[in-house]
C-alpha cells in the first residue's frame, strides 16, 4: 500500500528515540533529574550505548548528580569546561621590575558554610521490588518517594519503571539559607550599562528548553482529571477508534502514568506523551487540529496514531516497539535495547489490567 509506506518513512515516536552513529564523544556532569534515558535522546544515541561505552554496573540503573559520561557528540563541553576561562600567555618580564609595597594584610573573616542540596538519582524497578522496599533501601520516606514520582500509595510499578530517589545531601541535614547581612544603607541598584555586543542567536537546545519550560507553565495552570478519570477516558476514546483499550491504557501508563502534565526533555506532552510534529500527523487522522494539551485531544492523538501502526505493521509488538522508536526505524535499524524494553513492560503491564 504506498500511502502506509510513504506514511512510515515520515512518521516519528511521539518522543523522537533516534540513534545517530557518531564516531566521537564529549563529556558531560549528570545534573539534578537527569536520566540515562533523557541523555541517549539529548544526544541522538541509545541507553545501551551510552552504558556500554561508560562500562556503567547494572546497566545504569543508578546514576549520580555530579557524575561524569561520555556521550557522542562533538565539542560538547561540560558545564565546568565551559565555565572555565581561556588561559592567558604569561607576560614577559620588563626590563626594569616595578617594586610595590606590600599589601595590607586583610581582616580574617569566617568561612562560609554551604549548606546541602537534595540530590536525586534514577533506580530502575526490578522483579519484587516495592516501593517501600525501596525507600528503605535508600532511607527515605515512603511518602516522599510516592511524592517524587506523582504516585499514590495505591499505584503499582512494574519491572523496568524508573523511580527517582530523592536523597539527602553530603551533610545529612535539610539546606538552610544564610541570613542576609542587613545594610545600613540601602539604595537602588545602578542601572546595567547597554552592551556593544549582538544578541547571541538561542541555540537548538535552547530553543527545546524554552519549548519544554512553556509547555510545562502552560499544563500546570491548566487542570487535568485524576488518574482514575484519565483511565475511564482511554477506555473510552480508545473503544470508540477500535483500538485495544488494555493496550492503550498499557502503554499511557508507560509513558505518562496516566498524568497529563507530563513534559518529557523533548517536549513530548501529556498523557500520551505527544510531541508537536507527530500531533501534526495525529490531527491529519483525526480531519482536524488536535489540542495536545486537552487530555481527550491528546489521549485521541496517542490511540489514532497506535491505531495506524497496528495497520502497517507486520505484527503487534513491532507496533508497540514503532510508538516508541518510530516505524521508519524499527524496520530499517531494528528494534534498540531499549525498545526491546518498552515492548516487555507494555506487555507487563498489559497482563496486569
Amino acid at each position: 500500500m504506498p500511502f502506509a509506506a510513504d506514511v512510515a518513512t515520515l512518521v516519528t515516536p511521539p518522543h523522537a528515540v533516534v540513534a545517530a552513529p557518531r564516531t566521537t564523544w564529549s563529556t558531560v556532569t549528570v545534573r539534578s533529574g537527569d536520566t540515562l534515558w533523557d541523555l541517549a535522546i539529548t544526544h541522538r544515541t541509545t541507553v545501551a550505548a551510552i552504558v556500554a561505552k561508560n562500562r556503567l554496573p547494572h546497566g545504569g540503573a543508578v546514576i549520580h548528580v555530579g557524575q561524569k559520561l561520555l556521550v557522542p557528540g562533538k565539542g560538547a563541553a561540560t558545564p565546568a569546561a565551559a565555565a572555565r576561562p581561556a588561559a592567558r600567555p604569561a607576560a614577559k618580564p620588563t626590563a626594569k621590575p616595578t617594586v610595590r609595597p606590600a599589601a595590607k594584610p586583610a581582616a580574617a573573616t569566617k568561612p562560609t558554610r554551604k549548606p546541602a542540596t537534595t540530590a536525586l538519582r534514577t533506580y530502575v524497578v526490578r522483579s519484587g521490588d516495592t516501593m517501600s522496599g525501596i525507600a528503605k533501601r535508600y532511607t527515605v520516606s515512603v511518602t516522599a518517594l510516592l511524592a517524587a514520582n506523582h504516585l499514590s500509595a495505591s499505584s503499582y510499578i512494574y519491572v523496568g519503571q524508573r523511580i527517582t530517589v530523592p536523597t539527602p545531601g553530603a551533610s545529612g541535614q535539610p539546606a538552610r539559607k544564610p541570613f542576609p547581612k542587613p545594610s545600613s544603607k540601602p539604595g537602588p541598584k545602578p542601572a546595567p550599562k547597554p552592551s556593544s555586543q549582538p544578541a547571541a542567536k538561542p541555540t537548538a537546545s535552547t530553543a527545546r528548553a524554552q519549548a519544554v519550560a512553556a509547555s510545562k507553565a502552560k499544563l500546570a495552570a491548566m487542570t487535568v482529571p485524576s488518574r482514575t478519570e484519565t483511565a475511564d477516558l482511554i477506555r473510552s476514546i480508545a473503544t470508540r477508534h477500535g483500538v485495544d483499550p488494555k493496550l492503550a491504557l498499557a502503554i499511557g501508563w508507560l509513558e505518562s502514568g496516566w498524568y497529563q502534565r507530563a513534559v518529557s526533555s523533548t517536549n513530548a506532552v501529556g498523557v500520551m506523551q505527544i510531541m508537536p510534529i507527530t500531533g501534526t500527523w495525529a490531527s491529519q487522522l483525526a480531519g482536524r487540529k488536535l489540542d495536545l494539551y486537552d487530555v481527550r485531544d491528546n489521549i485521541t492523538a496517542g490511540v489514532l496514531v497506535l491505531r495506524a501502526l497496528q495497520t502497517m505493521a507486520d505484527s503487534s509488538d513491532q507496533a508497540i516497539a514503532a510508538y516508541y522508536q518510530g516505524l521508519y526505524s524499527v524496520r530499517t535499524r531494528g528494534l534498540y535495547t531499549d525498545t526491546k524494553a518498552y515492548v516487555a513492560s507494555v506487555k507487563a503491564i498489559y497482563a496486569r489490567l
